[in-house]
Order: C-alpha cells, then structure tokens, then sequence
C-alpha cells in the first residue's frame, strides 16, 4: 500500500503547468510551477517544516514549546500543519492588510492570530516584526521562528524546490522568475539551478514601496522608497537575510492594480486559482519578455491559493472601491451606479446648520444639496461652512437658508463625464443627478477622480 505517514509527507513534488493564453506574445516556453498543491496550499510548507526540524535538531525547538512567527499568513499555514503534527503551540503575528481568509485558516488550524497594524516602522514596537520578539522574550520555552533571517528557508528550496524544477525541465530551463518577500524561495532555487548551470538567469518580482529593487541595482537602501501597498506575499522594507542578491540577476516592479488584476485573468484565461503575488509574477514576466528567445525555458512559481483573497482580488466590490476593475465610465450613470440605491443625504432650508453638521459627519459627506417645498434651493459646503463658522461663531443656531449657497446643477443620467467635469469648479463642488421618479443622485469632485484609471 502507497500512502503518507502524516500530512508532511505530502510536502513537495507539485506540479509544472504551461501557461497558454496569457503568454501568447512571449516566444519562449512558460511553465508555472503551482505550489498550491501543497497540503497547506502554498511554497511556504516547504520552509517551515525544514525551519521547525532545524530547529529541533540543535535545541532550539524542545518537546511541548510554542513556536512563534510573524507571517502574511502562508507561512503561519506550514508551521501550523508541523505544530499539529509534532505537538506544538502556535502563535502568528500578521499584518492588518493580509486577507480575513487567511486569518481565519489559521485560527481553523489552531493557531492563535495576533494582528498588528501594516503601516508602522519595523522597528516600531507595534510592527509585526517587534511584537513577535516580544512575544517570543515573554512566552516560556518558546522558538520565534523568523523566517527572514532564519537561514533553513533558503536552504528547503536549495534542497527541494530547485532540484524539482531542474528535473521536472530535464535541465533545460533558462530562466527562473519569481516574486521575493523573504526571499529564501528565490534565493534557495538560484543557488541550486546555477549550480547547475551559471547561465539560468533569475529575476525577482518586487512591488511599489518595497525596497529591493533598487538595492540590487544601486546598494542604496531608500527609505524614500518605502509606503504602504496592497500587494501581498512580495517586497519589504527590510533587507532579509534570505535575500542573496548575488544570485539574482534583475528585479522587475508590479503595480498593486496589475497583480491584482492578472491575479483575476490567471482563474479566467489559464483555469489557475492562485493568489495575489502569482498575479504579480505573471505580470512581472510579461514586462520581461524582451527577455526571452523561442528556444528559452521559462518557469514562473506561484506561491499560493487564490482561496485566500476571495474577499478581497476576486470580489469585484474591493476590485472597484480601489480603481481596479477597468470597467468603462463615459456618463453619470456610470459613476454613480455602485451606490445610486442609497438615499440623496439632504436638509431643508429652515433647519439649523448644526443640522447640516451633523449629516457631514454622520455621513462622511462634504456636500448636502438644500431643499424646501419647490424642489433644490441651494447647497452646503464644508469648506464654506468653515469659513462662516471662523467669521461668526453663532452660526450652528441659524437656519441653513443664511448661509447656504447656490443650488448644484442637475444633469441628466447619460450626461456625459466631460460635461459633469466642466459643472464642477471653485464655486460649484457638486452636481445632481436626475434618475426619473423624483429620484435624484449626487456627483462630487471624489467621485470624478476616482473615476481616473
């Protein structure tokens, strides 16, 4: 009988997949190497279970410890499947922007999840790097794990990853192209393939606001460079001792909307459901095909499931909310269309402007058209109303027909975002409108910027 002792065993050995449609303009063969076909749906298995046997074979790791790590949330997986098996404890310190589902895998598989806030200095006692230190002084016979510099995640791929795809390619691969977050998946394989053969070329995939780019290009760590992103599992605004920049050969940048996007088209066109950083890489290949020639092997890894960003890459809501779905917008209607079912915020000229403060702050609003029995008389406006307030600050106990302004233009629903544009200026912010049934809808200078792809 042919079976594994435990879930471990099943680490490895994933598949190699030609890509097809979205590499039709690249003269070279492209396969992926889909690692989510490990048990814990990602590269990350590989890793941790090598970083976890590192560690209990020098004593770092003893019976009944808890093991403690600061993940985007893959890693944390891996190392919950060696604590379940083993007989540890687990806590995952992980940032506020990894996806909900990922959070919720591992509390599914016993971990308990301490979140901290992204947009914080590492050295900030707040960052996840800090509080998984701290938690690892304060935790009796406790292990951080610190995947960065912990030198058995570059050492798992230099043992599996890299020997899997020079066999799976005979040898015959000429480039391997990959996104780098602790870089030990990037770094691991290089040292392997080149080995192999010094003329394997490897490029990393980084992303905007990350630091390793230019690095490697320049040896000037740029803390200009660094500012919060979206992307997931890729760039830092740390130099990882896992990253040997030696053996890379380039790095190429993705932008948020571009890996989020071939993320989508990866399900759609190629019928692989793979997460956010696969998007990046597949699109960091693209912007390298002038790399390539028509005899050349190509092969891009895709780190993990697209079942981790359901809620957020593959729902159109969060797609749309960040400017990511490149849907056509040419009138009003467009513009309007993913709240126009919410009621037109108004006040009506004989209530008291501390009326119509309240409404902007309850709603979140810099705008409130005014109405009285006739229809729209007039309109507030937050900076207006600033400016009245510094002149007269009894202004809250008059009625809003003192003070209010003109009454914003009312455009049709297929009125067209060039004309809406030329309504809105210094003196007018807004424009209304006019949806049929006495319905009508507010358009502000927000809602035209976003509208910009």
């Amino acid at each position: 009988m042919k079976y594994a002792k435990n879930i471990l065993e099943t680490i490895g050995n994933t598949p190699m997949v030609k890509l097809n449609k979205l590499t039709e303009d690249i003269d070279a063969l492209v396969l992926a190497k889909v690692e989510t076909f490990n048990p814990g749906n990602s590269v990350k298995d590989r890793m941790a279970v090598k970083m976890i046997e590192d560690a209990e074979a020098d004593g770092r790791l003893k019976p009944g410890g808890t093991i403690i790590e600061g993940t985007s949330g893959n890693t944390g997986m891996g190392l919950a499947l060696g604590a379940i098996v083993k007989g540890y404890k687990l806590i995952c310190v992980i940032s506020d922007k990894q996806s909900k589902e990922k959070m919720d895998i591992l509390r599914a598989v016993g971990a308990r999840v301490v979140v901290c806030p992204t947009d914080v200095e590492p050295t900030d006692p707040r960052s996840y790097y800090s509080v998984s230190k701290r938690l690892a002084e304060e935790t009796p016979n406790s292990w951080y794990v610190n995947q960065y510099d912990n030198m058995s995640n570059t050492a798992a791929h230099y043992e599996q990853t890299g020997p899997e795809i020079w066999e799976q390619t005979e040898g015959k691969i000429t480039h391997f192209v990959v996104g780098v977050g602790t870089g030990g998946t990037i770094s691991g394989v290089a040292k392997f393939l080149k080995e192999k053969n010094p003329n394997i070329k490897i490029w990393g995939i980084d992303t905007y606001g990350s630091v390793f780019k230019k690095y490697h290009e320049t040896g000037v760590f740029d803390e200009n460079e660094i500012y919060s992103y979206i992307t997931e599992g890729i760039g830092e605004d740390i130099l990882p001792k896992n990253v040997d920049f030696s053996l890379i050969d380039g790095f190429t940048k993705v932008t948020d909307k571009d890996a989020a996007v071939y993320t989508r088209r990866l399900a759609l066109e190629e019928g692989i459901f793979v997460g956010n950083s696969a998007g990046a890489a597949i699109k960091g290949l693209l912007q390298l095909k002038d790399e390539f020639k028509p005899d050349d092997v190509v092969v891009v890894l895709f780190h993990d499931s697209g079942s981790r960003y359901v809620g957020k890459m593959f729902n159109d809501d969060w797609m749309r909310e960040r400017g990511f779905l490149d849907e056509e917008i040419t009138k009003a209607e467009d513009l309007i269309k993913d709240h126009s079912d919410k009621p037109l915020v108004i006040v009506r000229t004989e209530e008291l402007v501390s009326h119509a403060i309240d409404r902007l702050r309850k709603y979140k609003i810099s705008q409130i058209p005014v109405i009285d029995t006739n229809g729209f008389v007039g309109s507030i406006d937050e900076t207006d109303l600033f400016r009245s307030y510094v002149e007269d600050k009894d202004i809250a106990d008059k009625p809003i027909r003192e003070i209010m302004g003109k009454p914003y233009p009312v455009v049709k629903a297929n009125t067209s975002i060039e004309e809406i544009s030329k309504l809105i200026n210094k003196d007018n912010q807004a424009v209304l409108v006019d949806l049929g049934n006495g319905k009508h809808h507010i358009i502000t200078k927000h809602d035209i910027i976003s509208s910009i792809k």
